[in-house]
């Protein structure tokens, strides 16, 4: 199997996603993914008791993709070794009444990691400028001052919104939280052939929405939405990964191994010291237990 190296998945400088393959070949069969995979999930899995002992840093993993990319499952596998208290998953719908309210990354700062856990958005605060640019008349569901008509919101209206979620991530990340964002890169066909299996396989009928074809018909506006959004907002302190998502197995080992590697850059994440009046107690609190 070869080696995979994050920064080959990293956005460093503009991209065109048509460019980008939707499929990975690193000549291994299924049993030997899964394997690479069982390791990384237990190395994260230690990694984070440390951090929840650490309590300095948060880590945000922010997942977007097309219909039927595969977030899910990733999320149910990379993370399954955890321990559930050290992990939240956010999945972000369409807002409700009392969330536009407030500002549209309102929501999403709520539901930040605590200090020493993790925090994954299964779709994030990007839906703002993907679904609301495919779909511009939800924007006037946030009844925003100036805003009265679709004609209102103009090309400068998306280019300050991408600056403040800027913003928002560059804030946060100076605070302790550790930003990684994932594209699950699918392609058109391996998209038909999921949204095929949930029509044809019974135990995936509920899976499947009319709404997802009508969705579909809008592929091209949504890769043009995505490049922008990604070229815009990939940055040193909050990075996007492209992530070929044709196979399921492999994103996730790919999406595991990242988060790891990146994880490996923060030296200080380590078990806090143990006070040593404590520790030159030892003997006494053993012969006190074994009273």
């Amino acid at each position: 199997m070869k080696s995979i190296d994050p920064n080959n998945f990293k956005v460093v400088k503009k991209i065109s996603l048509k460019h980008i393959p939707t499929l990975l070949d690193i000549k291994a069969d299924e049993d030997e993914k899964e394997h690479k995979l069982d390791k990384v999930q237990a190395k994260l899995s230690n990694l984070q008791d440390v951090m929840y002992a650490h309590n300095k840093y948060g880590v945000l993993i922010c997942l977007q993709g097309m219909d039927t990319s595969g977030k899910d499952s990733l999320i149910r596998e990379v993370f399954k070794e955890f321990n559930p208290r050290g992990v939240v998953v956010h999945s972000f719908k369409t807002p409700t009444s009392a969330e536009l309210e407030h500002d549209y990354l309102w929501r999403h700062y709520i539901a930040l990691p605590e200090k020493g856990k993790f925090a994954i958005f299964n779709r994030t605060h990007y839906e703002n400028v993907l679904v609301t640019r495919v779909h511009p008349e939800y924007i006037l569901g946030e009844n925003l001052p100036g805003i009265n008509t679709i004609d209102d919101i103009t090309p400068d209206f998306w280019e300050n919104r991408m600056e403040q979620i800027t913003n928002f991530e560059k804030h946060i990340a100076q605070n302790g939280t550790i930003v990684l964002k994932f594209f699950l890169h699918l392609s058109k066909e391996e998209q038909r052939q999921r949204l095929l299996r949930r029509l044809e396989e019974e135990r995936h009928h509920w899976k499947f929405s009319p709404a997802d074809l009508k969705e579909r018909e809008r592929w091209d506006e949504y890769q043009k939405y995505y490049e922008e959004a990604i070229n815009k907002t990939s940055t040193e302190h909050a990075p996007w990964y492209i992530v070929p998502a044709d196979d399921k197995e492999m994103a996730r080992y790919i999406v595991a191994k990242i988060i790891w590697e990146e994880m490996q850059k923060h030296t200080d994440i380590k078990e806090p010291e143990l006070d040593d009046k404590i520790r030159a107690n030892f003997e006494m609190y053993k012969k006190e237990l074994g009273a």
